[in-house]
Formats: C-alpha cells, structure tokens, sequence
C-alpha cells in the first residue's frame, strides 16, 4: 500500500511538505469550531487534543493541525508524544499485559464485543470524521468503521475457536499438543487512506489473542487516532482494566523509528508504501522482531473477450476511481482483449464522466479530493510522465479549479505493458488501459510487477478461472473472478506477495500472526524412551 504520509525516521518521509504550504491555523478560524462542524465533540475532539494515551491523556510534543482535504482549512489540533512520553507508554503498556493475559480468551473476547458495540453507536459520526480528515466520500467512511466492527465480531467468536492440534506421539505414553501464547506488545503503525479500518484488523485480533497495543496513527490523520481511542478507553474504563492496554502516541519519525527499533515490541504491524517498508522490515529484522508488513499494490483487472461487459464496467468504475484512487487494492492496471478494447474504453469514459465529484459529506458526492497537496504533485507528475512515454490521456488528467485537493479520474491508452511509469504504483486515480493477444499474455503482464497484492479477470471460461487461481495464474495474495480488485471481505485473510510484503491481516489463520507456538511433549508413563533409539544404561 503506498501511503507515503507515514512517518518514520528516513529521507522520504523527513520532507515538511504537509503542512508548510499551508496557512497557519493560528491564522484560520478552526472547522471544529463553526457550528456546522459541531458533531466533533460528540466524540470527545476539541481544538487541541492530547495525542498520548496510556491510561491517561497526555502529549508535551509537536502540535500538529489537522486540514480537511476538500477545503485545506483547520480542523483542530494535536500535541504529538515526546520520546520521553513514548518510554513511559511503552512501559505502561508491557505493565497492563500482566493483567491482559491472565485474562481467559473468551473473556477478552467479551471486551472487544463491547469494543464493537460501542463504535457501533458511533458508526456514523465516526464515520464523518474520517470523511472530514481522510476526504474520502462519507458512505467510504461508514464503511470502515463497520469494518473495524465486523471484525470486532469475528474476534468474539474467534476467541473461542483459536488453538493448537493434539498431534499423535511416536512414543508409548506421550501426548504431543501444540500450544499458542500471545506475544506481548503489538505495535501498529497504520496509513492515512484507512485510518480506522486498519487498526482495527491489528487491534481486534491483537486483543483477543492475549496482547496489548500500541498505536501511532498517520500523522495527517491524528484526530481519528484520537477519536477511537477515546472509544476504545472508555471501554477499558467501564470494565476496570488498564488503560494501557490500547496506548497511542500520535507523532512523528521519531516515534516510528523508535518502534522499530524496540525490542520490547514483540511484533511490528507496518502499513505503507514499499519503499519505506523495506526500511522498517531492515531494522526490524536487525534485531530478529517480528513483523507484519502491507504494503505497495499495483494491481490489475484482465478482462476477456468473453467477459460481461455490463459487470466490467461497474467493477472497473468503482475500484479505479473509489477513495479517488487512494486504496491499496485500487485497480491501476486494465488489460482488456484486443477484440473489445475500444468498445471498453468508450463505455468507461462515458461512466468516468457522469461522476459526481464534490464535498465528500454530501450524500451524492461520489468522488471526493487526494489525502494531500503532495498526492496532487504526485497525479500531475504521473500524468506528465505517461504522455512523455507514449500515453494518450483520453479522460481526465487535469486538476479540479476548486478548494481542496480535487483531480480528474484519469483513463490513459496506448502505453506498452512495460513502461516505466505503468510499472510505478502512483497513489492517485490514474488507470493504464492495455490491449493483450492471449491468456499467458495477460498472465504475465499481471505478475511482471514487483508488487502482488490483489488481482482479477472477468471471464466465463470455467477452466480459465482455475488457471488463474492455480500455480502458473496470479502470484497476488488477492486472487479474484469476476470482480473487482478492491472490497476484500473480512473473514479471509488479507495481504500480499512480494514487495507488498507478505503479511496476513484479518481473516483466516492471520491471528497466528499475533501469537507463539510452542510443541509441547507430555510423557505421562513410567517410563523413558529417548530420541533415536538412544539408551544410556
């Protein structure tokens, strides 16, 4: 997933770009406090917030304001953790494991039921919010809330269901059971295209199989961190645990690199682009921590001659342009059969041009702004580089003449399946449309990426579904018939291959992720049959 807003101590990241081209918002009246914005304090925001939590709230760091995306005005701010306050949290939070994990797993699982039921009377101005900081369209922001609910729900039962096989013994008198603990300490660093959704996935499951969490959010979206947080605390509270249990600290590179530099995190869950990714797995891995890495997508959609055109359309509308290109699963690659590329590309443009386009808390808005002026530069650079390498833009490619961070949905033909810039994962909405001769053909454009993330064909060839599912089809960790590369459910496991990183979140056995495994042998006779046949007499 690339989501270069994620803070940690390295060169791509250390620009001011976020903020320095902004008004002071000293100098701006702050959204949060106009009465069309009031529904923030409903959960519990103010013009500054603390950005520490460990049982109780706290912040001495950087204040950092937070702008909305469709206007760049002020929303509130945000006092950023010290690395002093993070030593304290840290060790807050390995204090209040003690009490965690002598705490049955279905009683964890109690917890996090009320965890969801408490979002759930939050759903929607929760929901708003991340409309709000993130600009994604509000029914988007609803829909990742219920995402962290859902999987709340899965957590519930899957406290009661997780654990290790009773293996049969090659000894007379001995029992072979396989054991699963919790680990300890989870950190979660999370992006700014899910601010909510992501933590959730970690946090849940994180929970019910015994561990603590702590959480440093994207820097451009810290009132959401904040907001769930304070959801999440109040549970604690009611139930008479420690707070610690789900810390945060809101900041910066130095807060990132500190994580990943921390032993005592037993296991590092990154989201972000590749580049920064590789980053944190070297240091992470430096001191033989775990890991759990999303990262970078460059996915693809193979549409073939025989497909339902009346399904493409829809599916490619939806995951090229949806969260205005800024998902990970968000489709950049469109390889359609040679026979129905044109008739493909001028039903999409016709689609691409009846979006709505507007304030992403209007209920008919369809397509809101780019997180930041940055991902702009990035769209506008994309674009130039397409046409410099042969691209022909036959939709879009211009910025919006409004406040915000609006661009067009951009449709461009003609490039080889190779190009550079086809090859480049641009957080942005941007699809490459490519023409391909033969099933194999299409195959291995879709697995020539360094990526491998989510992909789909739309097809009616039985046969062909299951090669594309099989050995020599997708190498993604996302494979998918007939329909789009985005709106992964929660119940599979979620995450991908190569540079995406290798990570399980979710569904599945990814709480295996957030537990060890010890092989456990019982003898229970009287007597004592050593390995290989060994007798010492």
């Amino acid at each position: 997933m690339q989501r270069v807003t994620l803070s940690l101590a390295w060169p791509l990241l250390r620009r001011k770009a976020f903020w320095g081209w902004r008004p002071s918002a000293a100098m701006s009246s702050l959204l949060i406090q106009q009465p069309k914005y009031s529904w923030l304090k409903e959960l519990g925001l103010k013009e500054d917030n603390p950005g520490v939590f460990n049982g109780s709230w706290g912040g001495s760091g950087k204040v950092v304001t937070s702008y909305c995306p469709a206007n760049n005005e002020p929303i509130a701010r945000v006092r950023q953790a010290t690395l002093e306050e993070y030593e304290e949290t840290v060790q807050k939070a390995k204090e209040a494991w003690d009490a965690w994990a002598d705490i049955p797993a279905p009683k964890r699982g109690e917890i996090v039921r009320q965890i969801g039921d408490a979002l759930r009377k939050k759903l929607k101005v929760l929901g708003n919010l991340v409309s709000l900081e993130m600009g994604k369209i509000s029914v988007e922001g609803v829909g990742e809330v219920q995402e962290y609910i859902d999987i709340c729900d899965y957590a519930v039962g899957l406290s009661r269901m997780f654990g290790g096989p009773v293996l049969p013994s090659e000894r007379p008198g001995h029992a072979l059971i396989e054991q699963w603990n919790p680990l300890g300490l989870v950190g979660i660093i999370t992006a700014f295209n899910f601010p909510v959704a992501v933590y959730g996935w970690n946090n849940a499951l994180a929970l019910v199989c015994g561990n603590c969490c702590l959480w440093k959010g994207a820097p451009t979206t810290p009132l959401t961190s904040v907001a769930v947080t304070k959801i999440v605390a109040q549970v604690l509270e009611d139930n008479k645990l420690p707070g610690a249990i789900c810390s945060l600290t809101c900041g910066g590179a130095d807060i990132g690199t500190a994580m990943s530099k921390d032993e005592r995190i037993n296991l590092l869950s990154f989201t972000g682009s590749t580049n920064v990714g590789k980053q944190v797995s070297l240091v992470v891995q430096e001191r033989f921590g775990r890991q759990l890495l999303e990262l970078g997508g460059n996915n693809a959609i193979i549409v073939f001659d025989d497909a339902d055109l009346n399904m493409v359309i829809p599916s490619v509308l939806f995951a090229a342009v949806g969260t205005a290109g800024q998902r990970c699963t968000t489709t950049r690659r469109l390889f359609l059969h040679e026979s129905i590329h044109d008739e493909v590309v001028e039903r999409l443009v016709k689609a691409y041009r009846q979006v709505r386009v507007g304030d992403p808390l209007d209920s008919n808005t369809l397509y809101g702004p780019l997180h930041t002026t940055q991902l702009v530069e990035m769209y506008k650079n994309a674009v130039e580089q397409a046409r410099n390498q042969g691209g022909n833009v036959v939709c879009g490619g211009m910025t919006i003449d409004r406040p915000g961070n609006y661009v067009e949905p951009t449709i461009i033909t003609g490039l080889p399946h190779d190009a550079t810039i086809v090859h480049t994962e641009t957080f942005a909405p941007i699809l490459y449309v490519l023409k391909f001769k033969s099933e194999q053909e299409a195959f291995a454009w879709n697995n020539e990426v360094k990526q491998g993330l989510s992909s789909s064909i739309f097809t009616k060839d039985v046969g062909r579904m299951f090669r594309w599912m099989g050995p020599k089809g997708s190498d993604c960790g996302v494979v998918n018939v007939n329909i789009p590369t985005s709106g992964a459910e929660i119940g599979g496991a979620f995450g991908g291959e190569k540079h995406t990183g290798g990570g399980r979140e979710s569904g599945s056995d990814a709480w295996k992720h957030y537990m060890r495994r010890s092989t456990c042998t019982i003898n229970y006779s009287k007597e004592l049959p050593l390995a290989q046949g060994i007798k010492f007499e």
